[in-house]
């Protein structure tokens, strides 16, 4: 009988020597279904902890604290940014540039990437094929401990000066490099400006005080040979943590380690350790500026306050919990005492974009504040605080709080997700990299039966802790910040300064040598490179069939039901698809509201307040969001609905179906106040995100005028919906948007018009299945006229919409907005899913992102990400965070014609293969099994038939597929810019500017 992961990992003994390391401990974690396994390494003294759990998504991290030494001139040139950007480069084993994005390529990785926080760098991937992890473990080890550092790779993704035309020498000299461009991009996210100035104020005195990231304007300040010796003081496995999760055995692992890297080190001391902040005698308060938000919902109330404290260290784990708790009671949804007293009264939009606990710098910290408020709130928000911060202490919280809490963490381990091992790795990095045991923090149970233990023997436990943590703490920072209409030309300015000062600082022979590095580095750029030294997977490591999801498909109540028995752990999760058919066309744009507030309105005799509480006391969450499906078959054709989602422990489904009948039964829209707070945090949050997401909006506006379903997707989610929520938020009168809510829901929350789908253990199917019957009943009772019951439906019926007058054309449109930085997008209308080019449209998106635009548009062209995709009917093209705008549009069209000359290689394709194939088999939870096809018809059979044209994509289809559709006389193409000021488009007339 084969084993399984956690019973093998058991078999180790505290003392064992394996391949170089000595277990140090064994610990079972049935919480999470796991073994904890913790090592050492011999000679280096390196970490290891091995997660061993019966999951095939196995994952690997490595991470190295990257604090300075207190020696260390402390600066914010991002220098562990660039070197995490850098070491992905080339390295000794693997000497070809960038192996990094080569290997998304080679492999059928569920994930790879790299990040760098405040106090670490961390390099994880993960993959359910044991050869690739080896592969992916080969490379990634070589990168980080033997990277080439080449001054090249330092320029193209550092900084570098050069001629703005590369090729011609008489252009002005300009700052060029990938994390350059993505740090101002950054810095044009107001949230990111505001958490950033926050962190840097509160722990002054060390490594947190500074831009781990790089500030734009101190970036151009490091010089490659600092980025060397960074790399030899930290990248050193004395100063490195493993972590390696899944069912593979951890013998191989720590054997690959030891013989590719650590055997090569000696034990050095890193003296890396961050001193903890030495604590203020008095509060401090600190005011910053930010550009204005175009977007804002209200342009005369953009300021942000906010008060932070200074906790504890966070490697002492029940205090931590304790506190991570005491901020959820305090903050979250609307029965805590921050919201009441801050949100309510609507003087700002919402919290803070920092806000609660927050336990990933070596003392935790806890922040509450607004934004969206006023500049003459400010005395009256920093009295509201303090006067909550009393209340508290002299009431407490409610009991059923505290147990609707408890009952949140116990789902929250129950539900399995996909990346489980990515967000093990996430969630004990901070604690690990501060010498914390990683292992207690995962006995998730042992602290909640503390915690509780101590609620026991002193009721005032929590309100102590208020007292001392908030009340009593003198290091509390009030940081303000508020919106200056000359700020961008300020940060416009200062970059001009600083580009003039390295300018006059330069002799003729300088600018020579810039003109010619310039060369050299487009030359390697446009090389085709060799990276036969890299280890790849084939074509024929990809398994050939999909395993089977069975479905059973019923009714409940005339309505189609799909059932599907998963191993959810005690969970049950329902979703139901009402259909848009019938709704008027003047009430599409209120949809998504529609959506964001019916679950927190308030429901039969249930006000706001108490639903919410019923709803965290109850259920994993419901909600209720848009879903537009484009047709499998036809390009006109599309489905149109909302999607009612939530999940339950199997004793609370009674409790849940009540929570879905009182919705469908009596809503409450009458609460204009409670209206007006969710409208403003809507809009706020709409608003906030373009700056993050703005390549997805683009290529939502790109494709609206293309099918019918990607015009409904624009008014759902695209711009449109932004600007029409901040017009809502904007009304000083809500009575039209509450006359529009019932509306909507009398043509959706209709059991004619729906099916459902349950996920649950074989041995709940029965009793949720007469639940929903019942339910259904009901909600179809309370409607006034009945229509016939529809009989035998034996496939659970999708029903399509056609928009008989829908002509796709042309459009080109621009949006002008305060970023540095453009997003750009073309889309082209394409085939739908079933079509026999769909598949060859597939591979080729993939092959000119990785063989053409990643090389146009990141390496020379300095944005942080481009390229293209294929989906929904379209094939689109995309850029992320990029200086240019028409250039990078004049790229997407060069990429066509790359494609249709046919310049690539079978190897160039099987790589493509091999990307598309990580993208289709990745994990599905087993709460989304059958979830593609209950949401768009795709059966199994159909995925089987992709499967099979992917294999069977050839040269010839792909050099045929981009003439056809892509070419310049056949496509029907869309375009859309988000950025900032331009005059060249300006000066067009084919565009229109927003």
């Amino acid at each position: 009988k084969s084993t399984s992961a956690k019973e093998r990992a058991c078999q180790y003994q505290p003392g064992q020597n394996i391949h170089g390391f000595t277990v140090t401990e064994v610990v079972a974690v049935p919480d999470l279904f796991l073994t904890a396994v913790k090592l050492t390494h011999d000679t280096t003294g390196a970490q290891h902890l091995h997660a061993a759990r019966d999951d095939a998504n196995n994952l690997f991290r490595l991470s190295h604290s990257i604090d300075f030494k207190i020696t260390t001139p402390m600066d914010s040139t991002g220098v562990p940014h660039i070197l995490e950007h850098t070491v992905l480069c080339g390295s000794q084993k693997y000497p070809c540039r960038d192996p990094f994005f080569k290997m998304l390529n080679r492999s059928l990785s569920t994930f790879m990437n790299a990040f760098t926080a405040s106090d670490y760098t961390m390099y994880p991937f993960s993959t359910q094929n044991g050869k690739d992890f080896q592969n992916l473990l080969s490379v990634y080890l070589d990168a980080v401990f033997f990277p080439c550092l080449r001054e090249q790779d330092f320029r193209q993704e550092g900084w570098r000066l050069e001629n703005e035309t590369p090729t011609d020498i008489n252009s002005p000299l300009v700052f060029k490099g990938v994390v350059f461009n993505e740090m101002k991009g950054a810095f044009s996210d107001n949230e990111r400006v505001y958490a950033q100035h926050l962190q840097n104020k509160l722990f002054p005195d060390h490594t947190y005080s500074v831009v781990s990231g790089g500030e734009p304007l101190a970036i151009p300040d490091l010089t490659w040979e600092q980025l060397k010796q960074f790399h030899a003081t930290h990248y050193h496995p004395s100063n490195a943590r493993f972590f390696t999760y899944g069912d593979l055995p951890l013998e191989q692992h720590l054997k690959q380690i030891e013989e590719e890297a650590l055997s090569r080190f000696k034990r050095i001391n890193p003296n890396t350790e961050v001193p903890s902040q030495p604590h203020w005698s008095s509060p401090r308060e600190e005011h910053v500026t930010c550009s204005p938000d175009a977007l804002a919902p209200d342009p005369a109330r953009q300021d942000t306050l906010c008060v932070s404290y200074l906790l504890g260290d966070i490697t002492d784990t029940f205090e931590g919990f304790t506190l991570s708790l005491l901020s959820s009671l305090m903050i979250s949804g609307p029965n805590s005492p921050f919201y009441k007293a801050l949100i309510e009264p609507k003087i700002g939009t919402d919290f803070s974009s920092v806000v609660g606990y927050d336990g990933s710098t070596k003392e935790a910290s806890f922040s509450i504040g607004l934004q969206g408020m006023s500049e003459e709130d400010t005395e009256r928000v920093k009295q509201i605080i303090s006067q909550t911060i009393d209340d508290i202490i002299e009431k407490g919280f409610e009991e059923e709080r505290i147990e609707a809490l408890l009952h949140k963490l116990e789902i929250q381990i129950k539900h399995q997700s996909t990346n489980f091992g990515l967000s093990l790795a996430s969630y004990i990095a901070s604690l690990w990299n501060h010498d914390g045991d990683p292992v207690e923090l995962l006995q998730i149970s042992d602290s909640v039966a503390k915690f509780r233990q101590a609620l026991k023997e002193n009721p005032c436990f929590l309100q102590e802790k208020v007292l001392h943590y908030f009340k009593e703490n003198t290091h509390r920072l009030t940081l303000s910040m508020s919106p200056d209409e000359a700020y961008l030309e300020k940060q416009a300015q200062a970059e001009e300064e600083k580009l003039q000062r390295k300018i006059q600082a330069l002799s003729h022979s300088d600018r020579k040598e810039i003109y010619e590095k310039g060369l050299e580095l487009l030359a390697t750029q446009s090389k085709t490179q060799d990276a036969s030294c890299l280890p790849a997977l084939k074509v024929s490591d990809i398994e050939p069939t999909i395993p089977i999801t069975p479905v059973q498909i019923s009714t409940a109540g005339g309505v189609p039901v799909q059932y599907c028995e998963q191993p959810t752990n005690g969970l049950v999760y329902l979703r139901a698809m009402c259909s848009l058919n019938t709704l008027p066309e003047d009430l599409r744009l209120y949809v998504p509201l529609f959506c964001s507030v019916i679950t927190k309105m308030g429901c039969g005799a249930l006000d706001y307040r108490q639903q919410a509480q019923q709803m965290e006391l109850r259920t994993g969450g419901m909600s209720v969001s848009t879903q537009v499906t484009p047709d499998s078959t036809q390009l006109d054709m599309y489905e149109q609905g909302v999607l009612l989602s939530s999940s339950c422990l199997e004793r609370n489904l009674p409790h849940m179906f009540q929570l879905w009948r009182d919705i469908f039964n009596s809503p409450h829209f009458d609460d204009e106040e409670r209206l007006r707070v969710l409208v403003m945090m809507s809009a706020q949050e709409l608003a906030n995100g373009i700056s993050y997401s703005g390549h997805m909006y683009a290529m939502t506006r790109a494709g609206r005028h293309l099918t019918p379903a990607g015009d409904l997707q624009e008014t759902f989610s695209g711009m449109e919906q932004v600007k029409f929520m901040k017009r809502i938020a904007e009304m000083s009168d809500l009575s039209q948007v509450m006359r529009t809510l019932p509306r909507i829901k009398k043509h959706l929350l209709n059991p004619d018009t729906m099916r459902c789908a349950v996920n649950t253990t074989p041995q709940k199917i029965s009793d949720t299945a007469a639940q929903l019957e019942s339910f259904m009943k009901e909600v179809a009772d309370n409607r006034k006229e009945r229509k016939p019951v529809r009989s035998n439906i034996i496939e659970v019926s999708r029903v399509c919409f056609q928009e008989l007058n829908f002509q796709p054309c042309q459009m080109k449109t621009f949006f002008q907005l305060p970023f540095p930085v453009n997003f750009v997008s073309e889309s082209i209308r394409a085939v739908a899913f079933s079509h026999q080019d769909y598949a060859s449209l597939c591979i080729l998106a993939r092959m000119m992102t990785a063989k053409f635009l990643h090389g146009e548009i990141r390496e020379k062209g300095g944005a942080y990400g481009g390229g293209a995709r294929m989906g929904g009917g379209c094939f689109s093209f995309y850029s992320y965070r990029d200086p240019n705008s028409v250039q990078t549009l004049s790229a997407f069209r060069k990429g066509v014609d790359w494609a249709k000359s046919g310049q690539f290689s079978q190897q160039d394709i099987d790589e493509a293969k091999l990307s598309v194939f990580s993208a289709v088999d990745s994990p599905v939870a087993p709460s989304s099994k059958g979830m593609g096809r209950f949401l768009s018809g795709v059966t199994d059979e159909m995925l089987q038939n992709h499967r099979e044209r992917l294999f069977a994509v050839t040269h010839k289809n792909l050099v045929e597929v981009a003439e056809r559709y892509l070419g310049v006389g056949q496509r029907t193409c869309g375009v859309a810019i988000l950025g900032p000021e331009n005059h060249t488009i300006k000066k067009d007339p084919s565009w229109i500017v927003k």
